[in-house]
């Protein structure tokens, strides 16, 4: 039998090695922002007491801080208004009214030459000089001081171009008047329309300009810090809800760092509050009794220029100038103008010239605005030679149209009994009370001004008195949890 032969096996094929699939890539966790990492930080530790204590801490310090900064800003803008009033708008409006009174008091003094016989008297065109020199300088010092302020650049500007053509034509009457013309006269009416209807109307509205600017700067220096204030009642309404919450988690009454702190803040606000009282008494007293004082004494003093000018026209012009329109229509001008500016003085009352009468018009309001005899004095005595001066011009005026123009003119001029006499007495008095006034106005101002530089030190310093206390009473708290 033949063997037999096991089958042949296939020849094993060679193996080839396998090759793992790759696992997809794992992404990196995207990273959050630091300010949500932040965020939740805050917000796990919110939920813990000592989290939540440094929270109220850091407000209450936030709180504190912001009560002292906003103090000390709104009283430094408080005290800028107040320098700025003593050195600058009651200065100014100051200076406005005496370029007034300086343009009308050479007017009057223009007016007054034109009736002296023979040559013009050296004292009169001195004054006239000197006036029209003072009002040049005075200018000069507004425009340099007048700041931004577009009105009153523009009054100056129109002062500035007519004051040499005033000059012009007054020395044209100047020139004819010597050479005995009549036509002096026209030349120097023409100069006093040319400063009744330009200059002075100037003068007048850069003096109110200016006395707007004193007023705004009154407000803004007496204006409460309201927003200091409610601060300030803020972070004591806080700070007391801070230590009730303290009291009632702890049963503990007082917490010393947040009690000091309660007590520096109230202190600050104390301070505040009272400090700006006497402030805003100080300045309301040098308003009252010095720059509503000065303001009516100066009116009247250019009143009372004013109608001496018009006096004296009246002689000068012998009727050649009268109102055009009604209700003195065909009256001579100077006279209506003359009994215009007395009214302004005295008033209308009947009884104005009786000597137990009260005053009215600016010179009363001047006599009721002193606070002092020192001050009413000066005043009662220009309201008795104004009534005197009126009285004397009812004679000078009844002689003027009897035709007695001599007699008049003595009236008028004269050195003794005439109504320039008066006029004179009236100016010397109101000269006093004017300087009177304006060291009551520089006294009770500066009475104001020295607790300014104070309050907003002070107030600083005790709201950074209770913040550190509020970080040190908060820190209190905290240590017992560690």
């Amino acid at each position: 039998m033949a063997p037999t032969t096991a089958p042949e096996r296939p020849a094993a094929s060679p193996t080839r090695p396998t090759t793992p699939t790759p696992a997809p890539p794992v992404e990196p966790a995207a990273r959050r922002p630091a300010w949500r990492e932040g965020l939740d930080t805050l917000r796990a530790a919110a939920v813990t007491e000592p989290g939540r204590l440094r929270a109220i801490g850091a407000v209450l310090a936030a709180l504190v801080v912001l009560f002292g900064a906003l103090a000390a800003w709104q009283v430094d803008e408080r005290g800028d208004a107040a320098d700025a009033v003593t050195g600058r708008s009651q200065p100014l409006s100051s200076d406005a009214a005496e370029i007034y009174r300086s343009l009308a008091a050479a007017d009057a003094t223009a007016a007054s030459a034109f009736l002296v016989e023979g040559p013009e008297p050296p004292a009169l065109r001195e004054d006239f000089d000197r006036d029209l020199a003072h009002a040049s300088k005075l200018l000069v010092k507004a425009a340099a001081s007048s700041g931004g302020s577009g009105a009153a650049r523009a009054q100056i500007d129109r002062l500035v171009r007519d004051l040499p053509r005033y000059t012009g034509l007054v020395e044209s009457a100047r020139a004819n008047n010597r050479q005995g013309l009549p036509l002096g006269g026209a030349y120097l009416r023409h100069a006093n329309a040319l400063m009744s209807t330009e200059l002075l109307p100037a003068a007048d509205e850069l003096y109110r300009t200016q006395s707007d600017q004193l007023t705004a700067d009154y407000a803004e220096a007496r204006a409460w810090p309201r927003v200091a204030f409610g601060a300030g009642v803020l972070a004591l309404a806080a700070l007391a809800w801070a230590q009730h919450r303290t009291y009632r988690r702890t049963n503990r009454v007082f917490n010393l760092g947040l009690l000091a702190a309660t007590a520096a803040t109230a202190a600050a606000l104390l301070w505040l509050v009272v400090g700006h009282a006497v402030v805003r008494s100080g300045l309301g007293e040098s308003d009252r009794h010095g720059a509503r004082s000065l303001r009516v004494l100066g009116e009247a003093r250019i009143a009372v220029l004013q109608a001496r000018g018009n006096e004296n026209l009246v002689l000068v012009a012998r009727g050649a100038v009268v109102r055009e329109s009604p209700p003195e229509k065909g009256q001579d001008a100077y006279e209506v103008g003359y009994d215009e500016r007395m009214r302004a003085l005295l008033g209308t009352a009947p009884a104005a010239d009786a000597p137990d009468a009260e005053a009215g018009g600016l010179l009363g309001r001047a006599q009721r605005l002193a606070n002092d005899a020192s001050g009413r004095g000066p005043v009662g005595e220009a309201i008795r030679a104004a009534r005197e001066w009126r009285h004397r011009h009812e004679g000078a005026r009844q002689a003027n149209e009897e035709g007695a123009y001599d007699a008049a003119l003595e009236m008028v001029t004269g050195a003794r009994g005439s109504t320039g006499e008066s006029f004179e007495q009236v100016d010397a008095a109101l000269t006093r009370a004017i300087a009177h006034e304006q060291r009551e106005f520089e006294r009770a101002a500066d009475d104001g001004r020295g607790l300014v530089a104070e309050l907003p030190v002070g107030a600083g310093a005790l709201a950074l008195v209770g913040a550190v206390s509020t970080v040190l009473g908060v820190g209190r708290r905290l240590s017992e949890y560690r």
